[in-house]
C-alpha cells in the first residue's frame, strides 16, 4: 500500500509540473515534448486505478499519434510565434472569464467531495465480475455513452477541418501544379514557331 501511494505521487507530481511547463515553455518543441511526458505519466495513474486499456490507448494515441503530429506540424510549418503573442491581450478578458468558470467548478468539485466524501462513487456504473476491463468499457461506452461517443467524434471532425482551412494558406510566387490545365496543352499554347534570320539565331 505504502508502494502504491509512492508511485501515485511520483506520477502526479510529475505530471502536473510537466503541464505547467507545457504553458511556460517559450519554445514549442519543449512545450510538445513536455506534453508527452505528462500523458505518459497520466498512463501511469491509469494502470495505478486497474485501467491498463485506458492508460495503453493514452500512450498509443496520444503520445503515438497526436502528440508526435503536434511536434511535426510545430516543427515543420513557418509559424511566428511572436507575431501570435501579440494580440495576447485583446483575449485577457474571454480567458479570464473562461478560468474563473473552471476554478469555480473545481471549488465545487472539491466541496462536494468534503461534504459527502462518497459522493464520487455514486455515479459510477457497476461494473459485474463477468467480462474483461475492456469489454465493460465497451459495453458501457456503446450503449449508455453511445451519443455522447458519437458527438465527440463530431468535435474532432470540425476541429480537423478547422486546423486544415486555418493552416492552408497560399503564399504568393509559389508555382503549384494545374493538372486541367496540363491536360488540356496543345501544340498551338506550347510549341511556337519562329523564323530566325541568318546569322542572328543562337
Amino acid at each position: 500500500m505504502v508502494l502504491k501511494a509512492l508511485f501515485f505521487y511520483l506520477f502526479a507530481a510529475v505530471t502536473v509540473a510537466s503541464a505547467f511547463m507545457v504553458i511556460s515553455a517559450r519554445n514549442p518543441v519543449h512545450s510538445v515534448l513536455f506534453l508527452i511526458l505528462a500523458f505518459i505519466n497520466a498512463a501511469g495513474l491509469f494502470l495505478l486505478v486497474g485501467a491498463e486499456f485506458l492508460a495503453m490507448i493514452l500512450v498509443v494515441v496520444y503520445v503515438g499519434a497526436v502528440a508526435v503530429l503536434f511536434l511535426f506540424v510545430v516543427m515543420m510549418l513557418d509559424v511566428d510565434f511572436v507575431e501570435l503573442r501579440q494580440g495576447f491581450l485583446q483575449y485577457l478578458p474571454i480567458g479570464s472569464v473562461l478560468g474563473a468558470v473552471l476554478l469555480v467548478e473545481l471549488l465545487m468539485v472539491l466541496g462536494g467531495w468534503a461534504i459527502d466524501p462518497g459522493l464520487v462513487g455514486k455515479g459510477a456504473v457497476p461494473i459485474t465480475a463477468t467480462g474483461s476491463n475492456i469489454e465493460q468499457i465497451g459495453t458501457v461506452l456503446y450503449t449508455k455513452y453511445v451519443f455522447f461517443f458519437q458527438a465527440s467524434g463530431l468535435v474532432l471532425l470540425v476541429a480537423m477541418v478547422g486546423a486544415i482551412v486555418l493552416t492552408l494558406r497560399h503564399k504568393e510566387g509559389v508555382r503549384r501544379q494545374d493538372i486541367s490545365r496540363q491536360v488540356a496543352r496543345g501544340p498551338a499554347s506550347s510549341i511556337e514557331v519562329v523564323s530566325v534570320e541568318t546569322g542572328k539565331g543562337l
